[in-house]
């Protein structure tokens, strides 16, 4: 009997999606995994290179081209390319898709070439812009400029990366995008302890390890689109319909979903003309800020755009008002949490994993109030990730905009009135408020348009989420000895103690959601 004939990839049928929750821990396990190794980098950075003036100047040239992926790479193209490879591969056949990704692959391409060659060529020009308190100092000037050379490739690099996710996540492949982080920080661990001593000024060592990740992330997951049948041959088509709707949406998108890193970028322009240490203290607390913002805030973002988008296309708006109800629970159960162990352990988490080296208890004092005034907007940016891609599933990045423009100027307007009083901690501070009122906007105008509608037990779900806080509160403020002790003990001894109460606050905090009756099937939703 003969067999049946294979049939053409665009109409086989593809696996069943996995469910949001198992999605979403995937995902944050993977970027645990990352941000782990990340702090495990700052802590070798901060033991070799302090707070001083060469960890000022690399921070600096490595925020320029990390805030431009943020910002562009991660951000806008990614709000505006997920959506429409989402609707191609709905309503269009698989060699469309392929079109698709290879128009995408050869346009991108060339627009980040010629951006990273005028960056390269312009360093100065690009240090004097991002931090001009640089200015007057030659040595510093000078050092971020040739630093900033090397690193700003890694831009065109992780651009081309986070077009391989993009396709990955759209085809529910989210562990390997969410994994290639890591290689970005095993390679920067690896420069600072063995190319530091073979360069003449040691932290240009760290410059190349950006060079090197941004290569080992690319062509780390060419294999995986291989995989999927959709490894891009780059062909330059700015004509392409696809292409022509991802730049449409790009434009206002760069503001809409980056704020948040346009005001973390502004901080650093601000605190450039402070006291020396000032650009480090508020990169080792945004650094412990973002750990739990990756693992959780962008995790659930990562999952739920495509699935958004996939629902917009299949016009059901109420599984999409039922996931962005989802995303904002399960942000809520984990950021609350979250940003009140941030804010009752700033000193104690700072001296555990900067404590080292040429980081003073200054430098700890200093980065702890910067961490605390991150702390009270963690739940705001966490939401801003979740919240926004209800509007870029939909493929409406105008709003976001207007709502990010309102955003950026309030927070320049809170620079302004805190820097003075309060130095770099004003500058956090001014961050975590303007998140806010990002993040309410947001919420107001998906509201407002029926995008989001809030689900049955609402003020029972805040009442549990509230008890099993206050047990979390409840145990740090016994357990967590004075700061003094802290300062005082060794390495291993603080790693110890932390970790301690770390369990002992996960153990109490999960115990009390359960016994106000949480469970996990609550938030299971394919």
């Amino acid at each position: 009997m003969p067999s049946e004939p294979e049939l053409p990839p665009e109409q086989k049928q593809l696996p069943k999606a996995p469910g949001l929750l198992r999605s979403s821990g995937l995902v944050g396990i993977m970027t645990m995994l990352s941000r782990v190794l990340g702090l495990v980098r700052d802590m070798v950075i901060a033991r070799y290179f302090g707070a001083g003036a060469g960890a000022d100047a690399f921070f600096v040239a490595f925020k320029i081209p990390n805030f431009l992926r943020r910002l562009f790479a991660e951000g806008a193209f990614s709000q505006a390319f997920v959506p429409v490879l989402s609707s191609y591969r709905e309503n269009q056949s698989r060699s469309d898709v392929q079109r698709l990704v290879n128009a995408v692959a050869g346009s991108l391409g060339l627009v980040l070439l010629g951006v990273t060659l005028v960056a390269i060529l312009g360093a100065p020009v690009l240090t004097a812009i991002f931090a001009p308190g640089f200015l007057d100092d030659e040595v510093k000037f000078a050092l971020t400029s040739d630093m900033l050379r090397i690193t700003f490739p890694y831009l065109f690099l992780i651009s081309l990366t986070a077009f391989a996710g993009g396709i990955l996540n759209s085809y529910d492949r989210f562990a390997v995008p969410a994994f290639t982080p890591v290689l970005l920080n095993l390679a920067m661990i690896a420069a600072a302890i063995w190319l530091t001593p073979l360069m003449d000024e040691p932290v240009m060592a760290l410059a190349w390890g950006v060079f090197i990740a941004g290569a080992l992330q690319l062509f780390f997951q060419l294999p995986f689109l291989m995989r999927l049948g959709l490894l891009p041959r780059p062909r330059v088509d700015y004509r392409h319909e696809g292409v022509s709707r991802i730049l449409k949406l790009m434009v206002p998108a760069l503001f809409g979903v980056s704020v948040s890193q346009i005001n973390l970028l502004l901080d650093t322009v601000l605190a450039s003309f402070l006291q020396t240490g000032s650009v480090s203290w508020l990169y080792y607390s945004d650094r412990l800020a973002e750990l739990p913002l990756g693992v959780f805030g962008i995790a659930i973002a990562t999952v739920i755009l495509p699935n958004l988008s996939r629902k917009h296309t299949a016009a059901s708006p109420d599984q999409f008002a039922a996931t962005l109800d989802w995303a904002v629970r399960a942000v809520l159960l984990i950021g609350l949490p979250a940003a009140l162990a941030l804010a009752l352990l700033a000193e104690p988490l700072i001296a555990t994993l900067f404590h080292y080296g040429e980081v003073t208890d200054r430098d700890v004092a200093m980065s702890a109030q910067s961490l605390l005034a991150y702390s009270a907007g963690l739940l705001a940016f966490m939401l801003i990730k979740v919240l926004a891609p209800g509007f870029f599933a939909r493929q409406d990045t105008k709003t976001p905009v207007k709502i990010g423009v309102i955003a950026m100027v309030a927070n320049m307007v809170f620079n302004l009135i805190l820097v003075f009083p309060l130095a770099h901690a004003g500058l956090a501070l001014a961050t975590s408020l303007s998140a806010w009122l990002n993040g309410y906007l947001l919420w107001r105008g998906l509201r407002k348009e029926g995008a989001w509608q809030g689900q049955p037990g609402w003020p029972r779900f805040l009442l549990q989420i509230l008890f099993a806080n206050g047990a979390l509160a409840a145990v740090i403020l016994w357990l967590n000895p004075p700061v003094a002790v802290w300062l005082a003990n060794g390495g291993y001894q603080r790693a110890a103690d932390m970790a301690i109460l770390v369990g002992a606050g996960v153990a109490v905090y999960f115990v009390a959601l359960a016994l106000a009756g949480v469970r996990v099937r609550h938030f299971r939703q394919r």
